[in-house]
């Protein structure tokens, strides 16, 4: 691996320890290390901003991504434990909380689109669509032991098991789908395989036939060939997701804003200030790469003027919100 390489970090099964494999070159300048985890979701864009970043720094500046998932990566932000914190989903109450309490103070900047995708194996052949209704009534809570068969959504769908795929609970993609689908953030059957690496949900939901699962749209986009996406009806018709219908704003209610949450403390240092400029920049050339969908240019510069006049905050309540731009989340007054 070259010295200006990004550093790959690879986290254990249980989440609990963090792996982190990279250039060590004696030439780095120890003290100019950027640390973020947090979302597998915005982990490929971080990942291949840094592995930029540090190219065109020639190795002066280390940059280290982990996976914990939203959840764990805003743990180790709000101790002041990273640098950066990656988000499929914004802060919520709790976190808020914790931040406040250790003196983290933080920007939330949006950086791109995602749209989570529900998918079942290529040897499906009854599913092409489901209603927003449907997958309430297979994820809710009161759906644990009781929905488990394909013929209790629809009675034309054979008789055979339902095997469900989804998000850890440390997953801002779990908090997305439950408050998108089943109205109230968190709140899921538990009898699912669950895990914060959706390579892992790729995988599983491919190899069977009966299986149905939702991950983010760019695990989907790479693994066209071994997956199969469902139609999702809301108000209107059946709807796919894709770059076109997530930017017109007809792929709901499944679309979402991903997020960077950067500590204005560590933004105070040179080599921080200066990636986060270069992610907001430089990362919407990188977004096509690595198959998410970029916001409009004016979200960006709405992002780069927040960031350079010091307005630090959240534009939300602490809990996900669904359906709303991005012009309208960078318009509202940021809380703490």
């Amino acid at each position: 691996m070259s010295v200006g390489q990004a550093v790959k970090c690879i986290v254990t099964a249980s989440f609990a320890a963090t792996l982190c494999i990279g250039s060590e070159s004696a030439h780095a300048d120890q003290s100019a290390m950027i640390k973020i985890d947090g979302s597998s979701t915005v982990y490929p864009l971080t990942e291949a901003v840094a592995e930029e970043f540090q190219n065109a720094n020639r190795g002066k500046v280390r940059v280290t991504v982990g996976i914990a998932g939203t959840g764990g990566g805003f743990k180790k932000f709000c101790r002041g434990e990273i640098d950066v914190a990656d988000a499929s989903r914004p802060i919520l109450k709790e976190e808020m909380a914790l931040c406040q309490k250790n003196g983290i103070t933080y920007y939330e900047l949006p950086i791109a689109f995602d749209a989570l995708t529900v998918a079942v194996s290529p040897m499906n052949t009854w599913v092409t669509s489901m209603t927003v209704e449907e997958l309430k009534k297979i994820w809710e809570p009161s759906a644990q032991g009781k929905i488990t068969k394909w013929n209790q959504i629809r009675s034309e769908w054979p008789d055979a098991p339902l095997i469900l795929f989804g998000a850890g609970s440390d997953s801002g993609t779990f908090d997305y789908f439950t408050d998108a689908i089943v109205g109230k953030s968190k709140s899921s059957r538990g009898d699912y395989t669950a895990s914060e690496d959706d390579n892992v949900l790729v995988q599983g939901i491919e190899k069977n036939k009966h299986a149905l699962g939702y991950i983010p749209f760019a695990y989907y986009a790479a693994q066209m060939k071994k997956l199969k996406t469902v139609a999702i009806k809301g108000k209107g018709k059946p709807i796919l997701p894709s770059a076109e219908t997530v930017v017109k704003g007809t792929y709901q209610p499944l679309s979402r804003p991903l997020f960077i949450y950067v500590s204005e403390t560590a933004a105070k240092r040179a080599e921080v200030k200066t990636f986060v400029e270069y992610y907001l920049t430089e990362g919407p050339k990188l977004i096509a790469e690595v198959r998410y969908i970029p916001l409009l240019d004016q979200a960006y510069g709405m992002a780069r003027e927040r960031f350079h006049r010091g307005v630090v905050g959240t534009g939300f309540a602490g809990e996900p919100e669904v359906g709303l731009s991005v012009e309208e989340i960078l318009n509202r007054p940021p809380k703490q």
